[in-house]
């Protein structure tokens, strides 16, 4: 029996093909290449020497080989999959996809049977390129996926910090062949094309699940597609990583410790709210408590909380389900939306019977949403002694650090903004790193309303939300507008993308 020594050296370890190796070839022996430093070392599965040493036995060069733990061998597994799949992808065109009929596409359901899709050795080229749709979509930490079909054309875009890119521009006639993929392991049906039909489905990549959400349109000139790519459990961020600053994070604690009332998120869709709220579910999730959310739609699946999915279809509203889940003993809800007077009465007595509610609203401050539970048809006085906080947030797109350039504030707009007149303040280019964007990455702020007595007070007197929100300001509390113009001076963010989120709202 050969014995190889394990590898010890610290140093992270990156794939890499070198000249004259089939790297799927390389795989199939379990034999892996990595480099540090410049110098490419091979790598062999414990249980593989024999084949894997006959294997590089017979390459033109000889590379150092050593064994690897076993955590380490599955990382830079997924990691050499990954790079060959990018090569793959780059060498595939999509010429011969027209040809491709719908019964191809029928003959292999290897995403439904839990298949790695970047394992996968499919030889149909529309399933190679859904996958491929779906790889690039994960790897560049898209949160859609759509593919529309045009007069001439289709198009594939994803959104990447919020805003939509274009990816590529294929034919119709193979439109309607992806589309008809994406039915299939979505559990859909492809014979029809004249109705609107929601489905899900399950990928593998890298060895991590992932669920997608479908939902599909008849349009004009054909259908169109958008899939949700859902976030797993270890996906959902910390309250520190939300991205607030440490007195707001500290505030969020603070507001977490209460056994019963209400606290609410509100914000524009995208805003990040469902993410907040999941976190703020998870920093307070112990095997002690039951928790149980109503949604529409669940977007994260959360191990340690029950999901209940609303739909209207069989009279599972927001109301109903609070209805129920009040009877199954919870000690915290999470509603996905208080939309109605029904489910907010509801919801506002589960807070006054010892219960800690949590939901979303859509206002844009944090102090309309008083305004806004009030115009639903709920009561101030129940308002008052049940909410202990609202936070108003957003997510701010940061500038691209490696192309964003100078810019100067006019007296304008300075005068308009209430921003320092000649600040030193920077704007948006685009380069290939930010894929010609400008911007990398988004930044959450937030505006926290707490509930506190001189607050309780002026909604007593029936105050207007603009007097409710100067006591507040007077009070210490941190607008968005103050966020985005710290942002804009700390040179995160450019002027455009503050005034499109809302600077002036504050």
């Amino acid at each position: 029996m050969i014995n190889l020594e394990f590898f010890n050296r610290r140093e992270e370890l990156f794939p890499v093909v070198p000249d004259g190796i089939d790297i799927g070839v390389a795989l199939k022996f379990g034999v892996l290449f990595g480099e540090i430093d410049n110098e490419i070392f091979s790598f062999v599965a414990d249980n593989r020497i024999g084949e894997g040493l006959n294997f590089i036995s017979r390459l033109d060069k000889f590379y150092q080989i050593y064994k690897l733990e076993e955590i380490q061998y599955e990382r830079l597994y997924h990691r050499t999959l990954e790079l060959k799949n990018d090569k793959d992808l780059r060498a595939t065109t999509v010429e011969d996809k027209a040809e491709e009929n719908e019964e191809n596409i029928n003959l292999t359901e290897f995403l439904q049977n839990s298949s790695d899709i970047l394992t996968s050795e499919e030889s149909a080229p529309i399933i190679k390129f859904v996958n491929a749709l779906f790889f690039q979509a994960v790897k560049r930490k898209a949160s859609d996926i759509h593919i529309e079909t045009h007069e001439h054309n289709g198009e594939v875009r994803f959104r990447i910090d919020g805003a939509l890119q274009k990816y590529l521009e294929i034919e119709n006639k193979i439109v309607s062949l992806i589309i008809s993929r994406i039915k299939v392991i979505s559990n859909l049906d492809i014979s029809e094309r004249r109705v609107p039909q929601d489905g899900r489905t399950q990928i593998k990549i890298a060895g991590e699940v992932v669920d997608i959400r479908v939902s599909v349109l008849p349009s004009y000139h054909g259908e169109r597609v958008v899939m949700r790519i859902l976030m797993q459990s270890h996906n959902i961020p910390s309250l520190e990583e939300l991205g607030f600053d440490e007195k707001m994070t500290s505030q969020f604690r603070e507001l977490l410790k209460y056994s019963h009332g209400m606290i609410l998120i509100t914000g524009p869709t995208g805003s990040g709210k469902s993410t907040t709220l999941h976190s703020f579910l998870q920093s307070i999730a112990t095997p002690e408590k039951n928790i149980i959310t109503v949604e529409d739609p669940v977007e994260y699946k959360a191990n340690n909380v029950s999901q209940v999915q609303a739909n209207s279809k069989v009279g599972l509203t927001f109301a109903s389900a609070l209805r129920s889940i009040l009877r199954q003993d919870p000690d915290i809800i999470m509603v996905g939306e208080m939309r109605d007077k029904e489910t907010a009465t509801i919801g506002i007595q589960a807070a006054l019977t010892g219960h800690l509610l949590l939901s979303t609203l859509h206002t844009n401050t944090a102090t309309a949403a008083i305004t806004r539970l009030v115009d639903i048809g709920v009561d101030k006085f129940l308002i008052s002694s049940t909410l202990r906080g609202v936070l108003a947030q957003r997510l701010v797109r940061k500038l691209c650090n490696y192309c964003k350039i100078e810019d100067r504030i006019s007296e304008i707009y300075a005068d308009e903004y209430d921003l320092p007149v000649g600040a030193n303040i920077y704007k948006s280019k685009g380069c290939s790193k930010c894929n010609y964007t400008g911007y990398s990455g988004r930044q959450a702020i937030g505006e926290l309303f707490m509930m506190n007595d001189r607050a309780k007070e002026i909604i007593k007197e029936n105050s207007s939300d603009f007097e409710l929100r100067r006591a507040m300001k007077r009070e210490g509390m941190i607008t968005l507008a103050d966020s985005l113009i710290d942002m804009i001076l700390k040179h995160e963010t450019s002027l455009d993308e503050a005034i499109r989120i809302g600077l002036k709202e504050g």
